[in-house]
């Protein structure tokens, strides 16, 4: 049923299946629409934060699917996550005022820059940013099994305990279905594909977006902005791109251009262990992000 890709990082890159992120997207998409119909969770607005999560989710598994057709460039992938936030707009969903821990509450509604509404700046301008920026950071950690499922993951487990309960109803099946294709991505025995890493990039950024917990996204996301930012720093001063070399049986890189090479720099790694050192640093990151919101209630 699914086209098959080499795993290059395993002995004889053996054919795996590719693009089993569908499968999350059918599935939260279904759920959230059931929600959505029995009215379950909060409804504010004539609109539901279920509907328009579903919505976002298949925006995003879309354009990854999209991606996973045509290998789109980089330059056009970076900036469709635009269009996944359109329905944050369009609706309303999430609160324009922003905790911090450094500046206080941001009330976007008090802004007024030259002469545009604050509250425009932030359907327009603050969310298609915080979409794009974290679907993209998402989308950039992978290639090795399990960091598109495990890492993503953590996240949406650190944004469920950061979040009102009546809103964390709405992750129940989105948390089962990623960990349940983590078990086998990290296995090697599937790829979620383009399809997942965007559905789940924009999960993410949009449940925090509808929870009011964009503090909590942007720390729990810090390993993934480090990796960006070494990826396109490599490639826009250097003009060449972050590569690992795989020797049968261990992982090891000559250069730090992105988070994985920085991690299997001069020292050899199993594809395992390089994924759970990442998958750690997510995990601290993402509780740090917990401690931070609880300080600054």
């Amino acid at each position: 049923m699914f086209p098959k890709v080499p795993d290059y990082h395993k002995p004889n890159s053996p054919l795996v299946p590719n693009g089993l992120g569908v499968i999350y997207v059918l599935a939260s998409a279904t759920y959230l629409f059931l929600l959505y119909f029995f009215e379950i969770g909060q409804v504010s607005n004539n609109t539901s934060p279920a509907l328009t999560l579903a919505v976002c989710i298949l925006f995003g598994g879309f354009m990854g699917l999209l991606d996973d057709w045509l290998n789109l460039r980089w330059r056009l992938k970076a900036f469709l996550p635009i269009l996944a936030s359109l329905p944050l707009a369009a609706l309303r969903e999430g609160t324009p005022t922003m905790s911090t821990y450094f500046w206080g509450k941001i009330d976007f509604q008090a802004i007024d820059v030259l002469g545009i509404p604050g509250e425009i700046i932030f359907y327009f301008l603050v969310i298609p940013l915080i979409v794009t920026i974290t679907t993209n950071s998402v989308n950039q950690l992978g290639g090795l099994n399990g960091l598109e499922t495990i890492c993503p993951s953590i996240v949406l487990m650190g944004l469920f305990f950061g979040s009102d309960p009546k809103l964390q109803v709405m992750l129940y099946v989105p948390i089962l279905i990623y960990a349940l294709l983590a078990f086998f991505n990290f296995r090697g025995k599937i790829f979620v594909g383009n399809t997942g890493s965007f559905a789940i990039g924009i999960t993410i950024a949009s449940y925090a977006i509808v929870a009011n917990i964009e503090q909590t996204l942007v720390i729990s996301i810090l390993p993934y902005v480090l990796n960006s930012s070494l990826i396109l720093l490599s490639y826009f001063l250097l003009r060449k791109k972050a590569d690992v070399s795989f020797d049968g049986s261990k992982l090891v890189s000559d250069h730090i251009r992105s988070l994985i090479t920085l991690i299997t720099y001069k020292r050899s790694l199993t594809e395992r262990q390089t994924v759970l050192i990442i998958s750690l640093l997510v995990l601290i990151s993402a509780s740090a992000a917990l401690i931070v919101q609880r300080m600054s209630l």
